[in-house]
């Protein structure tokens, strides 16, 4: 329990980042920190008793610099939400395929690039997918720049979080 995560929120309820359940009860028991969700029970000391919270908001305002999100795998599993665009399968095993084939001219960015399982992207080979006969679940984007993100595995599993996290793309 000690181990597990918790959301951070800034004084003006963005999301900030995730830590471990000591950093948050260290933040709480310094007053720096409120709690917004308890969801999985307490945490007992010699002489008190913390309840072990699953969201926190700080009690001040943390400035941050927002970063350009790079194009790489870990962001375009994430963008599409570790699903394969063609037949919608969620799964750990994904390839990225580039929509228009990179030899056929088809460039290495957000708009061309998606996830496919690999039966998928076996099946779609160098064609593009109108050739393969393959519909895209998703029209691919680059993602908005919240400057935050969250494992997906993470959003299932903490169903409470999901009201203080902006709507993924």
């Amino acid at each position: 329990m000690i181990d597990s995560p918790v959301l951070v929120l800034n004084q003006s309820y963005e999301p900030l980042n995730l830590c471990r359940t000591r950093r948050a009860i260290v933040l709480l028991f310094r007053g720096k920190a409120e709690v917004l969700e308890n969801s999985r029970g307490e945490l007992h000391s010699v002489d008190r008793a913390f309840q072990i919270p699953s969201v926190i908001r700080l009690v001040y305002l943390v400035n941050r610099p927002r970063h350009e999100r790079k194009l790489s795998r870990f962001e375009v599993f994430s963008r599409d939400q570790h699903t394969c665009q063609y037949c919608g399968r969620q799964t750990k095993e994904l390839t990225l395929d580039h929509i228009v084939p990179r030899r056929w001219g088809g460039q290495h960015t957000w708009d061309n690039v998606v996830s496919a399982c690999i039966p998928c992207n076996r099946r779609k080979g160098g064609r593009n997918p109108e050739e393969a006969r393959m519909r895209l679940l998703r029209k691919p984007r680059r993602p908005r720049n919240d400057g935050f993100y969250v494992p997906y595995h993470l959003l299932s599993s903490h169903a409470e979080w999901q009201k203080y996290l902006p709507s993924l793309n």
